[in-house]
């Protein structure tokens, strides 16, 4: 197995960088959505006209996203040669990815709330959950490529 995931070593590592973008697109971006129904009268056009992009959004993009950024992320850890175990940068990297994943769970939550016309947090909760998304990247993307630890 560890020769066929060497060998697929670059299509692996492409398709989950793909993953991810698309993944994050959909977490700085859906946040921001919340800002503007929160301040949309409930049952208005324009909270329905956000609640479908909120849905489709979270359905069609994220949520594949995740899924495909673990599933290949999975591949990439299983590869030979490609994780040092015994170092701290993936265990911090995998902490943050926990941390976007509960964040993802909790926009879907979110979401939900919405739908259902029962969201009370206001725009500036919204407007601060926008940043988490990107506070993990910067770990992400910091420990996978300078492996400071």
């Amino acid at each position: 197995m560890g020769e066929i995931l060497n060998m697929a070593y670059p299509w692996i590592k492409s398709l989950h960088i793909i993953s991810v973008i698309a993944w994050m697109a959909g977490m700085l971006y859906l946040p921001r959505l919340f800002v503007y129904h929160a301040d949309a009268k409930p049952g208005s056009e324009m909270s329905e006209t956000f609640k479908v992009m909120e849905r489709r959004l979270l359905r069609a993009i994220m949520n594949p996203a995740m899924i495909l950024t673990f599933v290949f992320g999975v591949l990439l850890l299983g590869t030979p040669g490609v994780v040092d175990w015994g170092a701290a940068w993936i265990w911090i990297k995998l902490a943050a990815i926990l941390g976007m994943t509960i964040a993802h769970h909790v926009f879907g939550k979110w979401r939900k709330d919405f739908e259902a016309d029962t969201n009370t947090r206001p725009a500036k909760t919204f407007r601060l959950a926008n940043e988490v998304p990107t506070v993990f990247l910067i770990i992400i993307v910091i420990m996978v490529i300078a492996r400071p630890f």
